[in-house]
């Protein structure tokens, strides 16, 4: 038996795996090698791959990486990485039509969008597995007269509100101020099964909307080694689950398969026993006969995965029937995985933990007659946990590929280049299984063997290559690393075994392109390359690979030059000024370069800075120089040299530092003025402005009795005098500022001194003339609008001449009245009056008349201004006092004359008393010959001005007149009667009837408020008699006596025959009239508001509202009343919306009457 074949000591210690990913996504695969800076190359397929857009290649020592950008499907294939020998390949899978999956499986909702609620809808998105995602939407409640609903779906019908728990969460909030409701949806760690079309719907009350969008799940590489881990085990099962087919029955894919494909379904559902299961589905196809003793048998077939239970259940005909269980013929007993059990008409056979032992036909048996069915236990996936590697071997070498799987003893298929391998008679390709490590064993491998092997189970698959080398190639003479100075040679040079062999240089994984000072040579077996000229440029890794073997040859160029210091000046003032503010912490990181490495010096004013640790000290470190300064102070200020020394030469540089602080204080500022609500605040700039310009000033302010300060602005103010705004008036404030440079602000200056801002009070108002004779005027205003924090301390009158800038005081000091009399004014002059108002401030703006005024008295025509109140009948009772106060106007006084009926007044009855500017007529104790038309005349020499009022003084009414009885009949009497002599100087409103036993004369009301003059009294006790009598009734109230009738009513027993006269019905019916209209009203919103009116008619009329020509009479808003004719509708908190035109219709069977009014509804102010 041959020797195992050698396997090559591998240079990786982590290699890149196959990836799966979406076409228009990036993949990143991961390289690390044992050694640090190794120069790995990277191909696709054969070809190497270069750096550029699309492929991203870095290395960090020890680790590499190859990010693929945009992938396509021409990305799919296979990709190697290459270090020195060791070479790893791997596969690039692209999915494509995941978008159009979505579309096509899910469907989206057709519905419209009816309103378009939605502010901001959910967009699609996409997401890694084991991530998490949030999907947002917002409506607008602004024109919702009720919250929103929302509901989120997945595919057509799938409510996610049930789904709610570890991986999915809702929130909902809710924004008062911009009134927008925002809805998230949050998945969390997504699962590959998560993906497809999702819907966001939202409702509230009749409107609706909705839309779609997608969420796209993108499956994750995992690392064979933590496969077996549980949470990437369960999240791989899912996965496995949610990329599958559907569950199906293996039977309903066998029955409709054709008979070639027989052998394919049993390897990717795990049927073990092929041929058994033929067998068995060729007996399901037969027609079974009806049977006595089962009421319903077993199924033809039962499907269990391995490890779970089944229950077989028949129900039989005779509940008493004793039923036998059989296993392949043999009976089965009871035990911990065997369980009987009756109930009723069924029978179960329950199996416990079920394995491939379980795998059998069963049988169940009632006397002679059986029912039989087959149960198939399913082996789970079978997962790869340990992948194939990529080998390499030499012809005739022994080559083994070894896996492992989840499951001791699966079935496993091993390919070629997608071709299955089986055992030939050459035993060229042998099998091999050690619980769960399956082998492949290659003997005597050739040139014919190289390719991609592929390992299959019906959970997954795992592929490696086989690379066949004929010989190996001896390398004589290796590169070597090279150090050359400026314009020198640089020649790498070695020498391999086999001459015939070509090969390729690389500089940095990059290949070298022959060029004017670039040569590359191959005699016979030495491959050299030659760079003339050498630079700085050429500096770096050469690597020789030989053609078609898998290892390279490394060396490095280095180059040679004289030290050189590299500053830069980012934010320095001056080429080389570095500006450091004091206090911080200033580190200077200086690149050196030199071969060999120089040394450092740095100097300040030619004294040698040390490098102990000190507040100033100097670090040295490869290829840089620290200079570092701890808390920065003034005297730290001033030019600092570097030198660098190596045998090639040095350097010298010169670094200025200039250390900047925030400016001293300002002085306290001084208030320059104050006003109402503001101060002008000035200040001297700060004597020390810390080495960089004052960029400008904050101010700052508070009130004297508090320690809190307020800043007046934010941005710095540039100016030297400043006026502070909205304070407070009568409130003592300080104010204190500060200065600002680039570095900061400064610290506060001292308060100024305590000061109150005060202003005067604005003009009075409503300067106007009260009077004016030859020698005096009378001036009157109204209090300013505007008073202010300070108390008012009176008014100075002012006037001067016409044409003059004189103003002379009008009296001495100041008056609190708002009116005053200016005596002894010349007669005929023209004058002007101003007033202004005082207080602590001062004296306000003055306010004056709009002209000059004549001293001269101004005749005015007389005038009466009849009271509301008397501009219609004035109704006293008798008794009462009357007292009449009528202004009138004019100048000079008028005359005032009053008459009645064209006679003098009775001075005796009535009082008369005048002024200048209103007449009182007064009556101690009115009586009813007061009543009449009452003239008033106010005359001025030949201009006069009169009115009439009209007094009625109203007295209880005299009782009506020859009460009669007019007829008897069964338990009724008609009474008639005349209206009362006098009826108190009013209108009659109605009467009161009232009846009496004659034996105990105690009177009962019949009726009240009655307005004609005859009536009917019903209901009377037979075998009474009677006696009536009637009041009148006007507005003063009801008459002091009654009118009695002077005969009685004696209603006859029965028994007795009466024979009543014939009359003619008299027809009392009248059609509906409205005695008193309604009346336009306007209402305050959210006040109850009544309208009223009154009607008369018989019969009673049937009374209707309407608003706007709409009945009302159901409506819970409003309350209708009627009461002795009078009808009320009573309007509930009325709003702007109830107004309009109400109408009130009365109908009866002999007519119809309506009334209407407008009613309008204000908003309170």
């Amino acid at each position: 038996m041959p020797e195992p074949a050698r396997r090559a000591a591998s240079a990786f210690t982590k290699k890149p795996k196959t990836a799966e990913t979406a076409a228009g996504g990036a993949v990143v695969f991961e390289a690390e090698t044992e050694k640090v800076d190794v120069k790995l190359r990277w191909q696709r397929g054969s070809a190497d791959i270069t750096a550029s857009e699309k492929y991203v290649v870095t290395a960090d020592g020890s680790k590499h990486s190859l990010t693929v950008r945009n992938v396509t499907k021409e990305d799919d294939g296979i990709y190697a990485v290459i270090a020195g020998t060791s070479k790893v390949k791997f596969e690039l899978k692209v999915k494509e039509g995941i978008a159009a999956y979505l579309a096509e499986n899910h469907q989206p909702d057709t519905r419209q969008d009816l309103t378009g609620l939605f502010l901001e809808k959910p967009q699609s998105g996409e997401v890694t597995v084991g991530e998490n995602i949030t999907f947002v939407a917002k409506v607008g409640s602004t024109n919702l007269l009720k919250k929103p609903t929302i509901r989120w779906f997945k595919g057509k019908w799938m409510d996610l509100s049930s789904k709610i728990g570890k991986h999915l969460q809702l929130k909902e909030q809710y924004d008062r101020n911009t009134k927008v409701y925002t809805f998230e949806m949050q998945v969390i760690e997504a699962k590959a099964n998560f993906s497809g079309a999702l819907r966001c719907e939202v409702s509230s009350k009749d409107k609706f909307d909705s839309c779609n969008f997608n969420l796209i799940v993108h499956g994750m590489f995992i690392h064979p080694d933590n496969l077996l881990t549980p949470n990437l085990l369960s999240w791989f099962s899912s996965a496995v689950q949610a990329s599958s087919e559907p569950d199906v029955d293996v039977w309903d894919i066998l029955q409709k398969a054709p008979p070639t494909e027989y052998e394919k379904i049993a390897f990717q559902y795990g049927i073990t026993d092929l041929r058994g299961m033929l067998k068995r589905l060729k007996k399901m196809r037969k027609e079974e006969k009806r049977s006595e003793a089962f009421l319903r048998k077993l199924d033809p077939a039962y499907q269990v995965e391995k490890g779970h239970k089944i229950k077989l259940v028949v129900e039989v005909a005779n509940p008493d029937a004793e039923v036998k269980w059989l296993k392949n013929g043999q009976e089965i007993h009871p035990t911990g995985r065997y369980i009987f059990e009756n109930i009723g008409n069924k029978r179960f056979l329950t199996i416990n933990h079920c394995s491939l032992a379980d795998d059998a036909a069963y049988t169940c048996m009632i006397g002679p007659e059986k029912c039989v069915t087959e149960l198939f236990v399913k082996e789970p996936p079978v997962y790869i946990v340990r992948n194939l590697e990529d080998q390499m071997a030499m012809k005739g070498e022994r080559v083994e590929f070894e896996c492992e799987v989840s499951e001791e003893g699966a079935h496993v298929k091993w390919e070629k280049d997608d071709v299955e391998l089986t055992r030939d008679e050459s035993f060229k390709y042998r099998f091999k299984k050690d619980g769960k490590k399956h082998v492949l064993i290659i003997n005597d491998v050739s040139k014919e063997d190289a390719g991609h092997y592929r390992v299959k189970t019906n959970g997954g698959q795992s592929v490696a290559e086989l690379m066949v080398q004929e010989k190996e190639l001896e390398v004589y003479q290796s590169i070597a690393d090279l150090t050359v100075k400026a314009k020198e040679e640089a020649v790498f040079k070695c020498e391999v075994s086999d001459e015939n062999v070509k090969g390729t240089w690389y500089k940095n994984g990059m290949e070298v392109k022959p060029n004017a000072r670039t040569h590359i040579t191959h005699i016979g077996r030495i491959h050299k390359l030659t760079i003339d000229d050498v630079t700085a440029e050429d500096e770096g890794d050469y690597t020789f690979v030989p053609e078609g073997y898998a290892f390279n040859l490394s060396a490095k160029l280095n180059f040679l030059d004289p030290p050189k210091i590299h500053l830069d000046y980012t934010g320095s003032t001056s080429e080389s000024t570095i500006v450091v503010v004091a206090g911080n912490k200033l580190r200077l990181d200086v690149p050196i370069t030199g071969d060999p490495a120089p040394t450092v010096v740095w100097t300040k004013s030619e004294k040698v800075i040390s490098t102990a640790d000190g507040r100033v000290h100097v670090e040295s470190a490869r290829g840089h120089c620290i200079f570092t300064i701890e808390g920065a102070e003034r005297q730290d200020e001033g030019v600092y040299s570097v030198i660098v020394r190596n045998p090639a030469g040095e350097d010298t540089a010169d670094i200025t530092v200039k250390v900047v602080d925030v400016p001293d204080p300002p002085e306290a500022p001084r208030i320059l003025s104050v006003g109402e609500d503001s101060c002008i605040v000035q200040w001297d700039p700060p004597l020390f402005h810390g080495g960089m310009p004052v960029l400008g000033y904050v101010l700052e302010r508070k009130k004297t009795k508090s320690y809190r300060w307020m800043r007046l602005n934010f941005d710095p103010y540039t100016e030297l005098t400043y006026e502070a705004k909205r304070m407070i008036e009568g409130v003592a404030y300080e104010m204190r500022v500060y200065a600002v440079n680039a570095i900061g602000m400064s610290r506060h200056s001292p308060a100024s001194q305590p000061f109150v801002p005060i202003a005067p009070t604005s003009e009075p108002v409503g300067l106007c003339i009260e009077d004016i004779s030859d020698t005096t005027i009378t001036l009157k205003w109204r209090s300013p609008e505007r008073l202010g924090s300070a108390r008012l301390e009176g008014y100075g009158v002012e006037y001067c001449k016409e044409g003059s800038e004189e103003w002379v005081p009008a009296f001495q000091g100041l008056t609190e009245r708002t009116s005053v009399v200016i005596r002894d004014l010349p007669t005929g002059e023209k004058m002007q009056f101003r007033v202004r108002a005082y207080n602590p401030a001062g004296p306000s703006a003055p306010a004056t008349l709009a002209q000059p005024v004549t001293i001269r008295e101004i005749m005015q025509r007389p005038k009466i201004w009849i009271p509301r109140n008397l501009r219609q009948t004035l109704m006293k009772h008798v008794g009462e006092s009357v007292n009449m106060v009528i202004p009138f106007q004019g100048k000079p006084r008028p005359k005032v004359t009053w008459t009645k009926g064209g006679e003098p007044l009775d001075t005796k009855q009535v009082n008369i008393r005048n002024s200048d500017t209103d007449t009182i007529l007064f009556i101690r104790k009115s009586d009813r010959g007061d009543s009449g038309k009452y003239e008033l005349k106010v005359q001025i020499e030949n201009v006069e001005d009169t009115a009439t009022i009209n007094i009625q003084i109203v007295d209880f009414p005299s009782p009506p007149q020859n009460l009669k009885i007019t007829d008897i009949w069964g338990f009724n009497v008609a009474l008639e009667w005349k209206p009362p002599k006098d009826d108190g100087n009013c209108d009659i409103t109605g009467y009161t009837v009232q009846k009496a036993e004659k034996k105990t004369k105690e009177w009962f009301t019949v009726f009240e408020h009655y307005r004609r003059t005859n009536c009917v009294v019903s209901d009377l006790v037979m075998g009474n008699e009677y006696i009536f009598r009637v009041y009148a009734i006007n507005m003063v109230g009801q008459s002091q006596e009654a009118c009695n009738s002077q005969d009685s009513a004696y209603i006859q027993k029965t028994g007795m025959l009466y024979k009543p006269p014939v009359y003619k019905d008299p027809n009392f019916a009248e059609a509906p009239k409205f005695t008193h209209p309604l009346v336009n009203r306007s209402v305050i919103a959210g006040y109850n508001a009544t309208l009223t009116c009154s009607v008369r008619g018989i019969p009673k009329p049937k009374v209707t509202w309407y608003k706007n020509r709409m009945d009302i009479s159901n409506e819970a808003k409003y309350r209708m009343f009627s009461k002795q004719g009078v009808l009320t509708l009573e309007i509930r908190k009325p709003c702007p919306f109830d107004g309009g035109v109400y109408t009130c219709k009365a109908v009866n069977d002999s007519g119809e009457d309506m009334v209407e009014c407008k009613l309008e509804v204000r908003l309170p102010q």
